[in-house]
């Protein structure tokens, strides 16, 4: 950790710091279209924008819609990745491809299958993958393990990868992960030092592609997990998250709190 902390320091314009949005800059709400971002998150975001070289957001949801959410388009430099990476958002302008015919028919099939779920299971249309959630069911963890099996065929049967989170499955097309996108903004901007911080399973891909460049000697990179924390301050997040994280911080206050403890230490 303080060899990338310390490449940071020394030289901020050659570093590119990678965020998650849900449950790293924004508190993990119950319904998806009420997030917003975390206390100061704003204001720590759009001063980073002016020192580090590269900013950027990469998430699950449509870059449009984690613009909107965030009220993000005033943070010059920004980048978003919506969907995983197959959105990219800069400076206004937004760059998408059409939806695949796949997950189309996956959705279906998966409104067929919640039709006769527990109360409280949601389909999160994305367009370009479907997102289910539990999280609003009575017992979460048991809609997930009933629904789970199901959700695994319907992927398989339309050529799409089935992928857990925190009380949620997302059926998403191979391949596309927050690993790719990673790596494709790193090619593009070259930098010499990566900083990502994620909470869920889906931020794995991304820790593991700053592992291997680390490894590798090509950057200075630090994986850092956002991990919410439930009564008596026992941690909430996926365990895997914790175990290849480099740095632990306590949800999205904690990173809010943590960027503006490194734009203090780069004045």
């Amino acid at each position: 950790m303080a060899d990338a902390v310390a490449a940071l320091l020394a030289s901020p314009s050659t570093a590119l710091i990678a965020l998650d949005f849900d449950g790293t800059l924004s508190p993990i709400v119950e319904r998806p279209e009420s997030a917003h971002l975390a206390s100061g998150a704003l204001e720590v975001l759009g001063q980073l924008s002016a020192v580090v070289g590269s900013l950027a957001i990469i998430s699950g949801r449509a870059a449009s819609e984690v613009i909107a959410l965030g009220e993000l388009d005033s943070i010059p430099g920004l980048r978003v990745l919506g969907h995983y990476g197959m959105q990219s958002w800069q400076a206004g302008q937004l760059r998408s491809p059409d939806p695949l015919p796949a997950v189309r028919l996956a959705h279906d099939a998966v409104d067929a299958l919640v039709a006769d779920a527990p109360a409280g299971v949601v389909v999160e249309d994305k367009q370009h993958s479907i997102a289910v959630h539990t999280r609003r069911a009575a017992d979460p963890a048991q809609a997930l393990d009933d629904l789970t099996p199901a959700l695994w065929q319907i992927a398989d049967d339309n050529a799409l990868e089935a992928v857990p989170g925190k009380f949620v499955v997302e059926l998403r097309p191979p391949g596309i992960d927050k690993g790719t996108a990673l790596r494709r903004l790193i090619e593009d901007l070259g930098p010499d030092t990566v900083i990502y911080v994620g909470d869920d399973l889906g931020d794995l891909p991304a820790f593991r592609e700053v592992v291997d460049l680390r490894e590798a000697g090509a950057i200075a990179g630090l994986c850092v997990a956002a991990v919410e924390r439930g009564p008596g301050g026992v941690d909430t997040g996926p365990a895997e998250v914790r175990a290849q994280a480099d740095l632990v911080l306590p949800g999205p206050e904690g990173v809010v709190g943590w960027l503006s403890g490194l734009l203090a230490m780069m004045r």
